[in-house]
């Protein structure tokens, strides 16, 4: 599994996240805002797991603009689950695909099949999604909610969602 990603020095404030949950589907979905501008190219990237779940990045112009995390693995609860120390904001964009073209209005969908792993704090306010085997990562802020681990050949290895409402109890839908 092998998800591309260039990574540059952050040009500009992080952009804020917008956090979402649909109760009835279980969906939680991560907006940026302000979401990265340039053409109107947009990628799917669908990162299925071994076990049926899947996680959504919605890219446009390279750039990840949201997250969904559709189907859950079985989450792995931790008594306190914290990112590393030193994190880094960073710009983050996927590697343009070989042999793809893109054209103005283009629109496309890759899916990637890996296992993937959850884990959350007792509180379920910080997710952590493996993407792929365990391998030595760092850790770089590309919203001001969001985290990216990125291995040493600059490949997608997770993903942080901090700062995570609760799932809206049923007297709230």
């Amino acid at each position: 599994m092998k998800i591309p990603l260039q990574v540059e020095p952050a040009g500009e404030a992080t952009p804020a996240v917008e956090y979402r949950w649909d109760p009835d589907t279980e969906i939680l979905s991560a907006q940026l805002r302000p979401q990265a501008p340039g053409s109107a190219s947009t990628d799917s990237v669908e990162v299925e797991g071994s076990d049926g779940s899947w996680l959504i990045l919605d890219v446009a112009s390279g750039r990840i603009n949201g997250i969904e995390v559709a189907v859950w693995p079985d989450v792995h609860t931790r008594a306190a689950l914290r990112p590393p120390g030193g994190v880094t904001d960073a710009t983050i964009r996927l590697s343009e695909r070989r042999g793809g073209k893109r054209g103005s209005g283009s629109v496309t969908a890759t899916e990637v099949e890996t296992p993937l792993m959850a884990e959350a704090d007792e509180a379920e306010r910080v997710f952590h999604f493996t993407l792929g085997k365990l391998r030595k990562t760092r850790t770089l802020r590309f919203a001001r909610d969001l985290l990216v681990d990125v291995d040493a050949s600059n490949n997608l290895a997770g993903l942080w969602f901090l700062n995570v409402p609760p799932f809206p109890s049923p007297s709230q839908t």
